[in-house]
Parts: structure tokens; sequence; C-alpha cells
């Protein structure tokens, strides 16, 4: 099997081609912008061909799809940061939307007819509307997004339903909720706090924590369960349809800050700051996982608890090497 993932040396990425390497049986390509891997999954280096594409440029990806002619492809690659998307929405767009636009012609293009696994967000639906805090968003609901980030995420999805009625292609949709886990950029809230502490720890931060709003409630995964499920969808999951995949429970970011700062080893004091530009940001995101329980079997297997262990290890020990090359 010829398999081609796009932002293969990503977070998400980069953990996928663990899985898939751990199957066996398959040969792998990495799409990226430089061929080059970061210092977090340089031990992939012998085991995947990275190819050096940028998504913006048609021709180029057609080049590579005829040369390569994988069976199928993971498209991860895109604009992840929902919090930055506020202040640079035009990159959200290209790097969702458009990007996401000159793959599926690319792959029309090109004659070959690859499965393709497109990893859309939860944050698509947006906020609740008329309904309790403990709502689970179905594939069926209203997408109102309510970020740059999201709206980019959901023209990416309803494209990728598109083309399967014209040209047809074989486009399966994962609607991800929020990923977490070793690895993860400290861009992101999870790590972010796990990095802090750490440093305070270490000695190089002051014992105070700097977070931004701490009300929202996510449904937060595992990674590597995640991945998991990609895989499995892969594998079943029907063209043109769309699942969930999350745990199934929301938290909010204080109780996972607090679960956080119960694993610290010295005290820690919590400053809250606000971003205004964040006010219309979905506030409660929890998934329905019936479609994909029913479709794969697929069950997460990575308490909250251990993933917050596992990530504030990774950055425990990235404390270490700071420490012991001086760099910030």
């Amino acid at each position: 099997m010829r398999i081609l993932i796009t932002g293969a040396t990503g977070f998400v990425g980069g953990h996928l081609i663990e899985r898939l390497l751990s199957d066996g049986g398959s040969e792998l390509h990495g799409l990226t912008r430089h061929a080059t891997w970061p210092a977090e999954w340089r031990h992939l280096a012998g085991s995947v061909a990275l190819h050096a594409v940028d998504l913006g440029q048609q021709d180029q990806i057609e080049h590579l799809l005829r040369e390569l002619r994988p069976e199928q492809i993971y498209h991860l690659a895109g604009y992840a940061n929902t919090g930055k998307s506020f202040h640079e929405p035009a990159l959200a767009w290209e790097g969702n939307a458009l990007a996401t636009f000159h793959l599926y012609d690319a792959i029309a293009r090109s004659g070959i007819r690859p499965r393709v696994l497109f990893t859309s967000s939860g944050l698509v639906y947006g906020n609740p509307v008329d309904v309790g805090p403990d709502h689970l968003f179905h594939e069926s609901d209203e997408l109102r997004p309510s970020s740059p980030y999201a709206s980019s995420k959901a023209a990416a999805d309803l494209l990728s339903h598109q083309v399967t009625c014209h040209p047809g292609l074989d486009v399966v949709r994962v609607r991800c909720f929020n990923q977490i886990g070793p690895r993860q950029s400290s861009e992101y809230a999870c790590p972010n706090f796990a990095r802090q502490i750490a440093l305070i720890e270490a000695g190089r931060q002051a014992p105070r924590l700097e977070t931004g709003d701490l009300r929202g409630q996510r449904d937060l995964t595992d990674v590597r369960d995640m991945v998991r499920a990609f895989a499995m969808l892969m594998d079943a999951g029907k063209t043109g349809e769309v699942y969930n995949a999350g745990s199934g429970i929301a938290n909010s970011m204080r109780v996972v800050l607090d679960r956080l700062l119960a694993l610290a080893r010295v005290k820690i004091v919590v400053s809250e700051r606000i971003d205004p530009a964040r006010r219309g940001d979905t506030t409660v995101s929890r998934a329905d996982i019936r479609k994909l329980r029913s479709t794969t079997g697929w069950e997460p297997e990575n308490s909250l608890d251990k993933s917050l262990a596992d990530i504030l290890e990774y950055w425990r020990q990235q404390a270490v090497a700071i420490r012991i090359n001086g760099a910030a």
C-alpha cells in the first residue's frame, strides 16, 4: 500500500506515521513545505520519504501525484491555530479551504483515484443553539463556525463532500474534536500549561502560570487514539460520509489546568487573561461518536489523566534540555 500524508511532519502527522509504521506493510510518503524533519520527529527520517511541495502550487501537487500514484492520502495539512486565526484570517482560509481545493483538483486532473481521509474539525459546529451545555454534536447538526479557523475548515469540509459528487473522488471526512498528546506545540493550551509548569519546576520561569480564558469546555482526545481512528476510517468509512471523532466528554480548561497543577512539584499561581478578539469563540464542544463506533468499533484507550501526565513528562524532558543547552 502506497500512502501519502500531507502535513506529515506536524504533531498529528508524526503520530499517524508512528501508527502506520507499527501496522507495517506500507510505503509511506510525506508531503511538506520543506523536506526536513523537526527535532521531535527526526527518528522517522529513515522510514518515510519526504517531498517538498507547497499545497498552494497545484502543478507541483499534480506532478507528485502522477509520480507516486498513492492508493491512500491522509490530508492533515492546513492552518491549525484557532486563536491566531482571529488575527490572521486570510492565512487560515489559504491554508485550509484553498489548499484543500488545490489538492482535490490535482487528484482529479492526475487521473488517479486514491482513497482520501480529510481531517476536519469539531469546531465547525460552533456553539450549541437552543440546547443545554451537555449537548452532543451530531454529524447532522448545522455548521455554525465561530472563528476564522473553524469557518475555513467548514468550507474545506463541505468541499470534501462536494468532490465525491463531482468529479467523483473517494473522500471520507472525520471531524476531529480537540487532540492532545506529547510533542504538541506549546501554542496550544494543554502543552502551554505543561511547558510553563516544567519551566517553573526547573527554575527557568517565575512560579506564575499565564493562561487565556479557562471557561471553555473542550472534548479532549489523545492524539494516539485519534490516529488509530483515522486508520480505521480509511478502511471502513463510507465515501462521502462524515464521522465525529472525540471522547464524548467535555472538560473545562480550568479543570484541565487543575489536573496538571495537581501533578506539579512546586506551588504555582495562575494568572488568567482573556483575549477580547476571541469573544465569539466556541464555548462548549462535545462529540456524539456513535457513528464512528458503529462503523469501526473504535474506542479511546488513553484517559485524560494519562494524556496530561505524558504531556507534562514530555515538557519536563524539554526543560532539562533547555537547562543543559541554555536555550529559552
